[in-house]
Order: C-alpha cells, then structure tokens, then sequence
C-alpha cells in the first residue's frame, strides 16, 4: 500500500485590505480540486495576508505537473492582476505583491520533493509573469537563507515615516541576482522570493510600547543573531498606536517553541521597562493542517 504524501505551501501577500483582490485570489485556487487552502491569516495593520495551501503528491509525478504547484501559480498570477504595490501601505515589510513563498513537505513527502516544485514555480513566475524570482533553502543549489536575501534587499528598513513600508522598491534595479525571471523591478510588482525547508512556525509577541529601539533591542537579544535562543529569528514591528510585535520565525519548532520564546521576550522586555501580552500563532500547528485538509478531503 502505497504511503500518502502530502506537501504544504505558505502564500504571502502584501494586501489585506482589499476584498476583491482577496477573493479572486480565493476563487483561483478553487480551480484545481486536489489542492485546498486550509488556513487563512489576515492583517490589517500589516495589510498582508498568508494562505496555507495543501495538496497530496503523487510518488512519480513530475514538479511542473503537482497540482500543488498549480494551484499557487493560479494564485500568483490573479494577485499581480489585481494588486498593485505601488499603492500598498503597511507596517509589515515586503519586497512584492506576493512577498514570500515557502514549501513544506508533510507526511512522508520529502523535502527534495517540495524542493523542486518551488524551482518550478519560480521558474513559471519569473519567464511567465515577469517577476524577478529569488530561491531559497532546500531549494536554491547553495541552501542560501530567507534572511540574507531580505537583508540584501533592504527588506528590514521602513521607507516611510512611522514605521511603515509605502510603494514599491524604491530602486528598479536589484543589487542581487534573480534565480528566474528578468533583472529590472517593474514598481507595482516587486519581486519575489521562494524557498524550501523543513517546518517553520510564526509567533508573534505583542509588547505594550511605541519605544521601536527598546522592542528591536528585545527583538536582537531573543534572536540567535544576537546570541539569544537557537533558530530563532525576531524582528520588531509596529502593530497599531500602542503595539510593538516581536515577530518570530521559529525555525526548530520541536526543540524550541512558542512558550520558550514568549518566556525569553517577557524576560527581556521587564529588563527595559516594559509589559507584554501573549503572544500568538499565525498558522495551524503542522498536526492541525493535515487533519485539517484529511477532513476537507475525505476520499484521500
């Protein structure tokens, strides 16, 4: 009996706020019936978005022809149709009207097989939509890192006033190679970045504050950049009036979780003088999705 393999796909945009664009994105994905999108996260005040799409793989089936990789594509194209960087503003930073594109395997799928699916995305993202495409992980020749392609790129900097990301890229040429795709930005797209990797989760701690150095401070500390807890990565974010969100990605999850990171920015927010809330998940645990999509697909 053959083994089911199930492969996860995490969709970032840069929109949250508009309705339409959110819901043909939505119907764009209800096109192929194998895939389905089992979580939803929406921000306001970050106006982004991240979709949590699953869909079985078949054990010789080729990356260009995954249902899964399809599905995302279907996406992809109906965001940069009706989504337009230029007029986005947030307090979450991007690079493009689809910001980040990262795949999972789950079950007994096989990070290489995720792997290639995302180089076959980007390969059709880039030549298709004219969109510079950079890779990632698993799924770039030399394992590069998210947070080095962001840095390169000038992500972690507002380009507005109050913390905010406003417009496009400020520059149409890149200071880094794209993997696919052309080499000039076209504004009201801004590029893209897809990767591979093992299960990662996002939580996210809201400091009571609008002290943005004394949060990024905590952000630093809690990191392990900056010698605090291992495969974590933090960042400070704006998050209305009185809210400043330490953003984590948690890139070992099993070894270090959410309660190990809520603990360690409690502790280093008191040292500066400041309360914080409990902090929050922006997905379902890996668990929750395969349940979730085994329950939306009874027949698999």
């Amino acid at each position: 009996m053959l083994k089911l393999m199930l492969a996860c796909c995490k969709v970032y945009i840069s929109e949250s706020r508009n309705r339409t664009a959110l819901e043909s994105i939505e119907r764009a994905a209800k096109l192929f019936s194998e895939a389905a999108i089992v979580n939803k996260f929406e921000d306001v005040t970050y106006n982004r978005v991240g979709f949590t799409i699953v869909s079985k793989l078949a054990p010789k089936s080729s990356p260009g022809s995954c249902p899964l990789k399809s599905t995302v594509f279907a996406m992809v194209k109906a965001a940069f149709e009706n989504i337009d960087l230029e007029m986005h503003s947030g307090s979450h930073p991007r690079l493009g009207v689809v910001d980040h594109i990262c795949f999972h395997p789950l079950a007994n799928a096989s990070l290489d097989q995720v792997a290639g699916i995302a180089k076959s995305l980007a390969t059709d993202i880039g030549s298709s939509l004219q969109v510079p495409t950079f890779l990632y992980g698993a799924a770039h020749e030399e394992g590069r890192t998210l947070d080095s392609i962001r840095r390169e790129l000038g992500y972690f900097k507002p380009n507005s006033a109050g913390n905010q990301w406003v417009g496009g890229l400020k520059s149409e040429c890149l200071p880094l190679k794209p993997d696919d795709g052309p080499s000039q930005v076209t504004q009201g797209k801004g590029v893209t970045v897809i990767g591979a990797s093992r299960w990662v989760d996002n939580y996210n701690v809201p400091v009571l504050s609008t002290n943005i150095a004394a949060v990024r401070r905590v952000a630093k500390r809690v990191s392990e950049r900056g010698g605090g807890l291992p495969s974590i990565q933090a960042v400070a974010l704006a998050h209305g009036e009185d809210i400043i969100e330490v953003a984590c990605n948690l890139l070992e999850p099993s070894k270090i979780g959410g309660d190990k990171v809520q603990l360690e920015v409690e502790r280093l927010a008191r040292e500066e003088g400041m309360t914080v809330g409990k902090g929050y998940f922006t997905d379902l645990s890996q668990a929750r999705i395969i349940e979730s999509y085994m329950k939306m697909n009874s027949s698999v």
